[in-house]
């Protein structure tokens, strides 16, 4: 597991013992990443929502991210993510939030530009966290939620008030990136 791009590129992070973190791959990681360079302009604000590792935060900080919010409700996976933030010196650029997903969107006092939400596919966190940010209301004009998921376990085009604007497979993973469902005149 390596960072892909940026100023951080090459940079090879911990990777888990054992099977309870499931790291995005590093060709899933690119592509994803990849679509996501209209929105990684000046500095912008990530939310890395079921962090495991950190190796999406961090990608978004070796991309410019000037602040990512690493969260997650498993201990093992916040130290994990805590020693591959100081293994590539970005402590500055990073804020952890231990606890249940919802809990943490609503402590986000600010602006944000991406989530990343790649939590267990069996859980069915998406849509929930997709609730979440909607009722919290700090993703910007334009910003975007970027989650992976089982392909087999497609995503509505529409829900919780975000549409999709791109989705990709990639074998067994699919790729769903939503943005507020615009408003209409009534």
């Amino acid at each position: 597991m390596r960072v892909n791009a940026g100023e951080l590129k090459g940079r090879r992070l911990i990777s888990p013992k054992g099977d309870y973190i499931r790291p995005t791959n590093d060709k899933v990681k690119e592509a994803m990443f990849s679509m996501l360079i209209p929105f990684m302009e000046g500095d912008f604000v990530a939310v890395d929502l079921f962090t495991g590792s950190g190796n999406l935060g961090i990608e978004a900080i070796s991309r410019g991210a000037k602040t990512v919010f690493f969260s997650d409700d498993s201990r093992e996976s916040l130290a994990l993510a805590r020693q591959n933030i100081k293994l590539c010196g970005v402590e500055d650029r990073a804020v952890l939030l231990a606890g249940d997903f919802r809990a943490n969107i609503k402590r986000i006092n600010q602006p944000v530009d991406i989530y990343l939400l790649d939590p267990p596919y069996a859980d069915g966190c998406i849509l929930p966290a997709l609730e979440a940010i909607n009722e919290k209301g700090n993703l910007k004009e334009g910003g975007v939620v970027v989650c992976e998921h089982a392909y087999r376990d497609a995503l509505p085009e529409e829900a919780c008030g975000f549409v999709t604007i791109k989705s990709r497979k990639y074998g067994a993973i699919g790729v769903t990136i939503y943005q507020r469902k615009a408003k209409t005149d009534a």
